[in-house]
């Protein structure tokens, strides 16, 4: 747990003990925001610096978008939750190297974009907008918060051949148990954490904890779907990357790793290799491998 993680827990329960209230409204905050922004890494700077950026206002929030290349065949990248778009370097040469573009944006509240939180309606029209400038997509290849994000783009209309899932989480429902057993809450505020998300956050969808979720509700019909998650996971523990799988049987195939956990696999060269050559390769039977 970072320190900031550490003091929102004790401000919470401090909140909650004079009022629940009061915490309920501090928590339902602090579930839209990420604690930390990420930064780029040592290893990601050539490919951040080398990028063609542009910028778009979704909410009224800046957003900074990253193209690789001249537009032509675009994949598009969304991140994860306090990541950045920047997490995709060890991919951007690689998919350079096939004639593709990728295009990615640090979400807001992430990275070099405005704001202070996102959800994952904003993750999808940002998709959205996107694909109305380069057309549809090759492949959307997403990690973590960022599959919520990218599901829920393609049932909004954004359009791709093919999709890769990294250590994803795959249920709404998911986010609200982890950030309650993280921060500790009492029921009653990860209650009114639920009842003020189901009245202001994505009012007026009905059922949104399920109509969200990455495995419930209408998919990409007939497009290839490769999940990547590791065993050790302890983000988006295993079962989520099982479950999306599972909602998607003749679609998916599930790639299974160990030993890596949830940011890791991002970089992993027997990952990479595994998402290439599931971009490479023609459409295929679903079927599970484990390294």
């Amino acid at each position: 747990m970072s320190a900031v993680e550490a003091s929102a827990r004790i401000t919470l329960r401090a909140t909650g003990t004079l009022s629940p209230r009061a915490a309920g409204a501090l928590a339902y905050l602090l579930f839209r925001r990420p604690f930390v922004r990420g930064r780029v890494r040592p290893a990601e700077r050539s490919a951040h610096m080398f990028a063609t950026t542009d910028t778009m206002y979704v909410g009224g929030k800046r957003v900074v978008t990253y193209r690789w290349g001249n537009g032509a065949e675009p994949v598009l990248l969304l991140h994860g939750w306090q990541s950045r778009a920047s997490r995709f370097a060890p991919f951007v040469e690689e998919l350079r190297a096939r004639g593709l573009t990728p295009i990615g944006f640090d979400a807001p509240g992430h990275g070099d974009s405005g704001g202070t939180s996102t959800t994952v309606l904003e993750y999808a029209e940002i998709a959205r907008r996107l694909q109305d400038e380069y057309g549809d997509f090759r492949a959307v290849l997403a990690h973590s918060f960022g599959v919520l994000g990218a599901f829920q783009a393609l049932r909004s209309g954004v359009r791709a051949d093919r999709v890769v899932a990294v250590a994803g989480v795959c249920d709404m429902e998911y986010l609200l148990d982890r950030f309650s057993v993280e921060l500790d809450l009492d029921p009653r505020v990860k209650a009114m954490v639920r009842e003020r998300a189901d009245a202001r956050l994505l009012a007026p969808e009905s059922a949104i904890w399920q109509r969200f979720s990455a495995s419930s509700g209408a998919g990409p019909e007939r497009v290839p779907i490769l999940v990547v998650h590791d065993e050790d996971d302890a983000m988006a523990v295993a079962d989520q990357g099982y479950r999306l799988a599972a909602a998607y049987p003749d679609q998916a195939r599930l790639f299974v790793t160990r030993g890596l956990g949830h940011n890791r696999v991002l970089g992993d060269a027997a990952v990479l290799a595994e998402v290439l050559r599931f971009l490479d390769a023609p459409r295929r039977e679903p079927m599970m491998e484990c390294v």
